[in-house]
């Protein structure tokens, strides 16, 4: 593949202090491969751990690294928003910084891009536990309900956009886990092109997964009901 002119990498990370230098420095070489320019932001949504404290340190032995930092936790949504925000090139590809994912996938993401307004991943094989399979297919079903639409990996934290589509399903509600549902959502409504890819996934070594919190699905399902209204799906 041919090199873009530009690319925004960003990973949203809370307490990851155990993965963290390796998913940047792993980032690195494949973003020099891949783009002219390139940078790299680091989220820390608000940790407890040494996750901020880390990023910061590498901040400053690598120029192209940018950290943004919540002063608490405020979840996956808000993470994700100030990833974009902080985006200034003509490609915006976000990655969970848990390290389930092989970021040198992202040329295949790439090769779709020039076709597509939004390109998402979808894992060829996940690997956690039962809990969290059971609510990516409820999502599944809810999607389909309450926003009328069917991918096959909502939730896969591997997506690529371009920042023009990006300016079109701004501004971005959600907070917490319905932040990808309010995305392809609003990307429907304005009738943007999304490509599916299929990625590898990973299972995770180090940290714990929120996705399955019960406070993280009262609240997605919370914003949900919020988005379902905000776009008028419940009016005729």
């Amino acid at each position: 593949m041919n090199k873009v002119p530009e690319l925004s990498i960003f990973f949203p990370f809370w307490n990851e202090e155990k993965n963290i230098e390796k998913v940047i420095k792993n980032a690195i070489p494949v973003a020099k491969k891949v783009a002219d320019k390139w940078e790299i932001i680091v989220v820390d949504d608000g940790s407890s751990d040494k996750t901020l404290e880390i990023a910061q340190k590498l901040a400053k032995e690598m120029p192209n690294l940018i950290v943004v930092s919540h002063g608490k936790n405020r979840g996956y949504g808000a993470a994700l928003k100030s990833g974009f925000k902080s985006a200034k090139y003509e490609y915006v590809v976000f990655n969970d910084g848990d390290g389930q994912f092989d970021f040198s996938e992202i040329r295949e993401f790439l090769n779709r891009i020039g076709k597509s307004d939004i390109v998402i991943g979808y894992r060829k094989k996940r690997l956690d536990n039962p809990f969290r399979h059971l609510l990516m297919n409820l999502l599944k079903i809810w999607d389909l309900l309450f926003f009328g639409f069917y991918f096959r990996d909502i939730d896969c934290g591997f997506k690529l956009f371009k920042k023009e589509a990006l300016k079109k399903i701004s501004p971005l509600r959600s907070e917490g886990a319905m932040i990808t549902t309010e995305i392809l959502a609003k990307a429907k409504r304005k009738k943007l092109k999304i490509s599916q890819v299929e990625v590898n996934h990973y299972p995770r070594i180090y940290g714990d997964q929120s996705g399955g919190n019960i406070r993280v699905i009262v609240r997605a399902i919370k914003e949900s009901f919020s988005l379902w209204l905000s776009l008028n799906y419940g009016r005729n």
